[in-house]
Order: structure tokens, then C-alpha cells, then sequence
């Protein structure tokens, strides 16, 4: 049972982790590139990472629920991988419910990204919370990273 629990562990991290990656390196960038419209584009992106981040936080979840029948003991939130694991959970829950929600008003007030003036103030504001939402998934995999090499290293020793 421990180790079905142990492959959960891994199973979870590694999809949230892959989806990271895919959303970041070939559906945003192919979106585009590809749609004909920048709004239509951000649209299908903004739509992917909504999804991508409930996955994610579902993942980190069950993750931490594995971990935790695996070990019996709430210890086992507080080890390295645990609390990067923990620390991803937050920034996509920082990410989904305040960035990208002021990002989805900023674009309905717009009404088009693409037509707004390069000086006006709503679209500078969408640029900078842009900025953060980007900082924050960095972070997510950044910190998914640490989290594999921990948990490997936890097999190691």
C-alpha cells in the first residue's frame, strides 16, 4: 500500500507539473501564433490555465492526502517536499481567484485587448497583473522542480 501511495505521491506532482509545462511552452505560444486574434487567443489561454489551475490545486491535494495516509502522521506536511508541494498549492490559488480574476474584469472592461491604446491605464494594469500571473507559474514550477528532487532524494535515503 505504501507504495501505490508513494506512485499517487509522484503521479499527482508529475501531471501538475507537465500541464505547467505544456500550458506554458506549446499551448500559449501556439495560441498565438496561431488564432487569428490576440483577444481570441488570451481567451483560449485564460480558459486552459483556469482549468490547468483547478487541476493543479486538485493534484496538490491529493498529493498531500496520499502523503499523509502513506505516513499516518501529520508530520509529514511539514517535510521539504510537502511544503513546496503546500507553497504550489498557494500561488495557483493566488493565481486563479485574485490575478487572473482582476485580469478576466480588466479584459471585460476593455472589451478588446488588441484595439485598447498602448496608454490606457486599464491596459497597463492588465500588463502588470500579466507580469504576475507569469512570476507566479514560474514559481509553481519552480517549486514542483524542488519538490521531485526532494521526494527522490526522500527514496535515496
Amino acid at each position: 500500500m505504501s507504495t501505490l501511495l508513494r506512485t499517487i505521491e509522484f503521479l499527482g506532482l508529475s501531471l501538475w507539473l507537465g500541464s505547467d509545462v505544456f500550458l506554458s511552452f506549446v499551448v500559449a505560444p501556439g495560441a498565438f501564433r496561431i488564432v487569428g486574434s490576440r483577444d481570441q487567443a488570451g481567451a483560449m489561454v485564460g480558459y486552459a490555465l483556469g482549468v490547468m489551475h483547478m487541476g493543479g490545486i486538485v493534484c496538490g491535494l491529493v498529493f498531500l492526502l496520499a502523503r499523509l495516509l502513506r505516513t499516518k502522521t501529520f508530520a509529514s506536511f511539514v517535510t521539504p517536499a510537502a511544503l513546496f508541494v503546500v507553497r504550489m498549492v498557494a500561488l495557483t490559488a493566488i493565481s486563479q481567484y485574485t490575478v487572473s480574476a482582476k485580469m478576466a474584469t480588466l479584459r471585460l472592461q476593455m472589451g478588446s485587448i488588441q484595439a485598447s491604446a498602448a496608454d490606457n491605464p486599464l491596459l497597463a494594469e492588465f500588463s502588470r497583473l500579466h507580469r504576475i500571473s507569469v512570476s507566479l507559474e514560474s514559481g509553481v514550477l519552480l517549486a514542483g522542480i524542488i519538490a521531485i528532487y526532494l521526494m527522490a532524494r526522500e527514496l535515496a535515503s
